[in-house]
Order: structure tokens, then sequence, then C-alpha cells
């Protein structure tokens, strides 16, 4: 019995360690163990092991995060690149005044200038002088070196096999004519390039197919060029029908080109004045973006008053007088007889065409902006060509159609006077055409203002009626100038009968003033106003 219990004794004594150590080291998938493991540190700063497994845990999600963004955002981009492909955006092509002299292809200028004339030798430039209200605060130097004709050309994306275009110069600034319209829906051609995904949302649905403007002007020949600029070239064509049209080949394909293009065609398409030029159709195919205009064969007001065509044969003075009416009449519309109005943007005699009985009609609408009736100015990026921008709209951006009136009054000295706005070829205290003229009157030397090139000269009162208009479009308060239907019945004033002016007893200060220079002569008043 004790040798029994002895035995039971040792054999617990000897069991007793090997359960001490089972309890000692716990199973590897116990709690204990793994909050043991877990938790020991590393060598990471210390850091203990399921802080850095967290780490790795949230960095590896991270990652796969931004893998995936980067793909979708790839594959937008792609397919937005893909529906907004425009292969050949376009701003209308301005008329220049000269084909030396041309708009460089970069709309990022805020004012597009324009030097009138080239001279064998040009004198240094004289400082400009400040006109009121700070006219010229935004004014840019010269653009570029103007690009030739071939230089342009190497822009146009390849022509369609089987067509053909040759390569010499030449060139006049005009501007376009009728032509056959359809419905996008039934195109005429089915051979035809693929349309741009836009031509849906243009608004106007009366269009040219490429091959058809290709037809009316012998494949884009260089004889056909009839005036050029940089954002494209003029063509002069015939359609099947006989139709004379000139047709604008666009050449910028992006940014503000694109944008000028709409509105051209959105804004102009359905306007119907007879002193607007009328916007006839496009061509949106391939890589080419093509505006149809009506054909006016008789040049533009830049051409007649510093061009050799007025050189060799001047406008003469009821001439000038009928062209600025139809202009003032053109721009009426636009302000008075649409809605939202239209706001041109870049009234200048290069964008004044002039048919064979000497009607004025207003082209090139890419810089135009809509107005609706409850806004009394819309904010937007200065442009235009320097010497007609408005002092108000050139120093803030806000822009009214008493801007539109403000060019119309330098236009309206430009044909009195026969001198460009800005002209760095004159002494110094010529240069800006605004400030000579307001000192001419101020020191009552009116008579000595007007065009020596005119063939006959105006009498007194015409004269000095036609200046105080002008000089009342470019007043610096912008809320003092006068409205454009308003400016049509001062110019128009002396073909009323005194019946007429009768039944008006309420005129306004500007009328009565109109009315005082019966006796040809401007008021001591006026003469200080504009000293």
């Amino acid at each position: 019995m004790a040798a029994a219990a002895v035995g039971r004794r040792l054999l617990l004594q000897s069991e007793t360690p090997r359960r001490q150590q089972q309890q000692a080291a716990p199973s590897p998938w116990s709690a204990g163990y793994l909050n043991t493991w877990l938790s020991q540190r590393t060598p990471v700063f210390g850091l203990r092991l399921w802080v850095l497994m967290g780490i790795a845990v949230g960095a590896a999600i991270v990652l796969v995060l931004l893998l995936l963004f980067l793909c979708l955002s790839r594959r937008r981009r792609g397919r937005r690149a893909a529906n907004l492909y425009h292969p050949a955006d376009a701003k209308p092509l301005k008329q220049q005044q000269h084909l030396q002299h041309q708009h460089a292809p970069t709309p990022a200028k805020d004012i597009q200038e324009i030097v009138r004339r080239q001279q064998h030798q040009q004198p240094a430039p004289t400082p400009l002088p400040q006109p009121a209200a700070a006219q010229m605060a935004k004014a840019e130097p010269p653009p570029p070196p103007p690009q030739t004709l071939q230089q342009q050309r190497a822009q146009l994306p390849a022509m369609p096999a089987g067509s053909k275009r040759s390569t010499a110069a030449s060139g006049l600034s005009a501007t376009t004519s009728g032509g056959s319209e359809r419905d996008l829906a039934t195109p005429r051609s089915a051979g035809s390039g693929a349309m741009g995904p836009e031509v849906s949302h243009l608004g106007w649905g009366h269009w040219f197919t490429l091959r058809e403007l290709e037809e009316a002007t012998d494949g884009l020949a260089e004889e056909n060029v009839i005036g050029e600029g940089g954002y494209g070239i003029v063509y002069r064509g015939t359609l099947q029908d006989s139709t004379i049209i000139a047709v604008k080949n666009l050449l910028n394909n992006r940014g503000q080109a694109e944008k000028e293009f709409k509105v051209e065609v959105e804004t102009i398409g359905r306007v119907r004045h007879k002193n607007l030029v009328r916007l006839l159709g496009y061509c949106v195919e391939g890589a080419y973006r093509m505006l149809v205009y009506e054909y006016v064969d008789n040049g533009n007001l830049d051409q007649w008053l510093h061009g050799e065509i007025g050189e060799e044969s001047p406008l003469t003075w009821d001439m000038r007088m009928n062209i600025i009416i139809g202009t003032a009449k053109g721009l009426a519309y636009l302000h008075e007889g649409l809605e939202p109005k239209v706001v041109h943007r870049d009234v200048k005699s290069s964008n004044i065409l002039i048919d064979k009985q000497w009607n004025a009609k207003v082209s090139d609408f890419g810089l135009a902006k809509l107005l609706c009736s409850e806004e009394s100015y819309v904010t937007t990026r200065v442009m235009g060509t320097f010497g007609y921008v408005a002092p108000e709209y050139a120093s803030t951006g806000m822009l009214t159609e008493r801007s539109d009136v403000y060019s119309f009054g330098v236009l309206l000295m430009e044909i009195i006077t026969g001198r460009s706005p800005v002209d760095y070829t004159r002494s110094a205290g010529e240069v800006n055409l605004i400030e000579w003229l307001k000192n001419m009157v101020a020191e009552r030397k009116a008579e000595e203002v007007v065009d020596p090139k005119l063939p006959e000269r105006p009498s007194p009162k015409a004269l000095k009626r036609a200046l105080l208009v002008a000089l009342r479009c470019v007043d610096p308060d912008g809320h003092k100038r006068p409205k454009m239907g308003h400016v049509i019945h001062m110019l128009e004033m002396e073909d009323l009968n005194p019946r007429d002016q009768d039944r008006k007893p309420r005129r306004d200060a500007a009328t009565d003033r109109s009315s005082s220079m019966e006796d040809g002569s401007l008021s001591k008043r006026e003469n200080q106003r504009y000293r």
C-alpha cells in the first residue's frame, strides 16, 4: 500500500511540469496567442505588428482606388476627345484693309490691332495721346508679322481626291451671296465626308456639301481668291443655278474660333435686312468649316477710303452719307429689331461692304454677343479692333449696344475725314482721329477736317450736322450716347419737312442742338464741350 501510494505520488509529480508546459505554450489559434503575436513590437519605429499590418492594408486600398480612378479618367478623356473633335473650328474671316496687313491666327489677343497702311519709309511710332476716359487703356502692341497666302494655305487640311487647288497670289476684300439651301436631314450627296458632331446643335438647318462648294469655287482655286485673313480665305464661287456666292474657308480649329463660327451661324443665320450681309449657309464636313454668304461685289468701305480704289475714284459726299445711314440702319435693326438684341462688337470700315447701288451691308458677326431685354450689359472678354473699341468696354469688359454706337461714331469720323482711327505716320497731335477732330472743332476749324479727296465739298450745314452726330456717338460717357434709332433721325433730319418736326413737340437737347446747326455753325457751348 505504501509502495503504491509512493508510486502514484511520483507519477503525479512527473506529469505536473508537463501540464504546466502545455498551459504555458497556448495553441497558435487561441486568442491569447494571436494577441501576443500581433502586439509584439517591430523594428519599424517600434510600431506594433498590428499597426504595420493596418497601414499596409490601407495603402493597398488607396493604391487600388487610385489605379481605378486613373483608368476611368483616361477612358472619359478619350470619349470626350472623340465626341468633341472639331477638325476645323473657325472664326469668320475678317475683311482686312490690305492683304499685307492681316490678323495673326491667335484668338488670345484681347484687342486685335490693324495697321492701316504700310509705308516704304515709316517713321518711328509717336506716343499715342490718351483720349477721353482712357480710350486706349486696353490697347496692345502691334500683332506679329502677317502670314503670306502660302503660309495660310499650309494650314488647310488635305483636299479630297479629285479636287484641285492652284498656287498663285491674288485677292480683294469682298463678301458673299445666294445659294441653294436644304434641311440637314436631306443631304444632297452621299459621298461627302463625315459630319462634325456639332452640326445638329447649330440651330440653323441650311447647309452646303463640300462637293458643292468645291465645284462652285473650281476646287478652291487660287484665281477665285477674293480675300484672306488670319482665320481663313474667301473664295468667289458660282453655284449650278448661276448664283454667285462667297465662301469663307476657315483655318483655325480650336477655342475662340469654334465659338465664333457657331455664333455667326446661330445668330445671323435667320436675320434678313437689306443693310446686313446675308449668311446663306455653311459646310461642316471632315476637316472643313465654311461659311457661305451673299456676294457683295463692290468692295468694302476701307478699300474706298484708304485703298487704291478710293485714290482713283473717291466717294462723293452723298455716297458717303448713304453708306453711313445704311450702316446705322443695319445696326439699329440689330439693337432694336431683334430679341434678344445683337451687339456686333466689331464695327469698322473693312466690315462695311458696298454693293453697286452704294448701299452699305454690315458683315462679320463672329464677335457678336446677344443681350437680353432684361440685361443692360454683359461682361465679356475685350475683343474688337484697335481704335474702334469704346473706352468703358476696354477698361471694364462691360458690353452694351452703346459700345457699337461708339464704334459707329469713329466710323463716321473716318468717312468724313478719310483718316484712319489711329495713324502712326502722322504727327503727334494727329495720331488719334478722335482727339484731333475734337481739337479742330473746338478751334472752329471744322471745314479743314473734310477728306481732301472729296470731288465736291459738302455744305457747311451737312458737314457740321455729321460732325455733331459723330461727336455725340463718341461721348466718353456711354449713357450720353444716342441710340442708333436716334442717330438715324439726326442724320436724316434735313429730309424731314416742318410738319414732320411739328409732330414731335418733345425733343431732347441733342435734337435741339442738331436743329440749331441749320445756320451752318456749331454753338459756343458745343465748342466748349469738345475743347
